[in-house]
């Protein structure tokens, strides 16, 4: 019995294990050879992807659905408040990306800051999220096109839909699909380019709503502001509901971190690329629904095509066809946006040795992982064609508000406890049982703390910072804790409400409390050292990290059950994909982890002598 459960221990250690464990932020597995993708993306090319990622057909539709139901014309302000909360998530993204410019984008921070399970589950999430996301915006491209030909009924016979076996088949989504899957296997040069192009169409479209529809305005005296609630008929908590609607309508600039390996000045250009992006996004997103607002009452809003409607009101018809060449190039830039980063994150997987190799090929002439893109290509395609995907929409906003979190708490792990160890990728087997003992011989003298025994004062120095770190690390559990029960007791509406005030502040109390010793204490001197350096730095850390994770997780909650249980189906296929495969195929099965005091140590040593 003993040994039995022995063994069981001795197993679940080694589960546990290859959960924590952490890869160094210069790789040299993607540093070699046949690797690497090639550097041709300037700071223009980023702009345009993160603009067209982030700039959907949503903006021609939330503007109605939000201001009639939610805000009013306070829809300006909530455009406003979302985009502040995304640029929270946009900087801790620029420090990070500046640091380690590799593909992977969120997997790969969680990989290097958190451990490997994290980016398991992180990486998994994010091809939910960019399939379904794919899927959708390409079966809600034939609508829009539907106009030009004057309805769904005189669409061309290969475009129009079909119904087959009760299924509703969209063949015109399946073959943009695969017409930007081609184009996407052609470079990245030649995409972001194509990415530029139209996206840039669609910014003329939302120009052209703003200009003709602030002249209208003027002329008219925005009309649209003349109601009897006033500029907020549904108070504050309406702005706030609104914004929570719209954050995720600036959901893609994260698209512009999966391509930093890619970029030629990754520490210059992609916090440009993030911050440009998502600001240009965030004021075309204020001035348009401004305008719209104020040309028609919001209770007259088409909710559907509130733009297209507004103009209609004034007999500007021909404006519609404006209006929707914008709507289906915005909804191309975003299948482009949705598609271009996928491929790369199966790459930074495979490269792990979390997915099979396959996945990690880049093709020798456009030097783009070209079979991941044409495997995603098909598999976003066959589910554009078969399936209506919009009651799994919900399901793209989890990859993303996980990834959002992730990233937060990575950049707090990177500034109080970056890795403090060298990684030996395969070392013979007689080094390991050399690095193995030094290790418990250094975390003895750790846990011992005992200035008798110390000596020197390179050693108290030592047992000092080893003691920062576990404080650091506690209270980064502390707030994350604290974040979790505040957000869920919070959102918690069918409870009694002395238990639930009760856990929120249980929450509170141990958030400010974590949050306030990682103010007090110093970061870790590492931080400066990790990774490329010269880079984006974070303001405000801890604050702006804390908020950010605060602000992500109660989005995830507050997504619905149906959501939640639909994802956990994904989530379980994960675990056994890595249990199975990815755990047992990890690039870091045989690492051995070298504290780096240790190589200073034996340095002093070689010095001494």
């Amino acid at each position: 019995m003993q040994k039995l459960r022995g063994c069981v221990g001795e197993c679940w250690g080694g589960f546990v294990g290859c959960l924590v464990r952490r890869k160094q932020v210069d790789s040299n597995v993607a540093r070699a050879e046949g690797f690497q993708l090639a550097k041709r993306l300037s700071v223009f090319d980023l702009i345009a992807i993160g603009v067209g990622a982030t700039i959907g057909a949503g903006v021609y539709i939330l503007v109605g659905t939000v201001a009639k139901g939610q805000t009013g014309p306070a829809i300006t302000i909530s455009f406003l408040i979302a985009g502040i909360a995304a640029g929270l998530s946009a900087l801790c993204y620029a420090e990070l990306a500046c640091r380690c410019p590799s593909a992977g984008s969120a997997y790969h921070y969680s990989y290097l800051c958190v451990g490997e399970g994290v980016a398991w589950l992180i990486g998994w999430s994010l091809i939910l999220e960019y399939t379904l996301g794919g899927a959708a915006v390409a079966r809600g491209i034939s609508p829009n096109m539907a106009l030009f030909f004057g309805g769904q009924d005189r669409l061309p016979a290969f475009l129009a839909r079909h119904t087959i076996f009760g299924i509703v088949v969209d063949p015109c989504a399946a073959v943009l699909v695969f017409i930007i899957t081609g184009l996407l296997c052609t470079g990245i040069k030649e995409s972001s380019l194509a990415q530029g192009i139209i996206t840039t169409v669609n910014v003329v479209a939302l120009l052209f709503v703003i200009v003709a529809g602030g002249y209208v305005g003027f002329k008219t005296q925005w009309v649209g502001y003349q109601v009897a609630g006033g500029y907020f008929p549904f108070g504050a908590n309406g702005v706030l509901a609104g914004s929570a609607t719209v954050f995720f309508s600036y959901v893609g600039f994260d698209a512009v971190t999966s391509t930093a390996e890619e970029v030629k000045n990754p520490q210059r250009d992609l916090p440009i690329g993030i911050g440009v992006s998502l600001f240009t996004c965030c004021v075309l997103y204020m001035l348009v629904s401004a305008v719209v607002i104020g040309l028609v009452p919001c209770s007259a809003l088409d909710p559907d095509t509130p733009i297209a409607s507004a103009f209609a009101s004034y007999g500007m018809n021909w404006a519609v066809y404006i209006i929707t060449i914008g709507a289906v190039t915005a909804l191309c830039a975003a299948l482009i946006g949705g598609i271009l980063p996928q491929p790369r994150i199966l790459m930074a997987m495979a490269r792990d040795g979390l997915l099979p190799s396959f996945f990690s090929d880049i093709n020798k002439h456009t030097h783009v992982p070209v079979k991941s893109t044409i495997a995603t290509g098909i598999f976003i395609a066959c589910l554009a064609f078969s399936m209506n995907v919009d009651q799994l929409a919900g399901m793209v906003s989890v990859g993303t508000l996980l990834a959002f979190t992730a990233v937060a708490v990575s950049i707090l792990i990177l500034r109080y406890t970056p890795p403090d160890f060298n990684l030996l990728q395969s070392p013979p087997p007689e080094s390991i049982d050399v690095v193995s003992s030094e290790f418990n011989n250094y975390i003895t003298d750790i846990n011992r703390e005992n200035p008798i025994d110390v000596g020197s004062g390179y050693h108290t120095q030592k047992v000092h910072e080893a003691r920062r770190r576990k404080i650091a690390a506690w209270n980064i559990a502390l707030v994350c804790a604290g974040v979790l029960v505040l957000a869920s007791a919070a959102s918690a509406k069918n409870i009694p409400t002395v238990p639930r005030f009760t856990l929120c502040g249980i929450g509170g109390v141990a958030l400010l409390c974590g949050l306030a010793v990682l103010a007090c204490i110093d970061q870790d001197d590492a931080r400066l050292t990790f990774g490329e350096t010269g880079g984006f730095l974070c303001p405000f850390v801890p604050f702006l990290p804390v908020a950010c994770i605060l602000v992500n997780t109660y989005l995830l909650i507050n997504l619905g059950s149906g959501t939640w249980i639909r994802v956990s189906v994904w989530l379980a296929i994960g675990v056994l994909v890595y249990v199975f495969y990815g755990r047992k195929h990890s690039l870091l099965i045989d690492a051995v982890y070298m504290p780096i005091v240790l190589e200073n140590e034996h340095e002093i040593d070689d010095t001494i002598s």
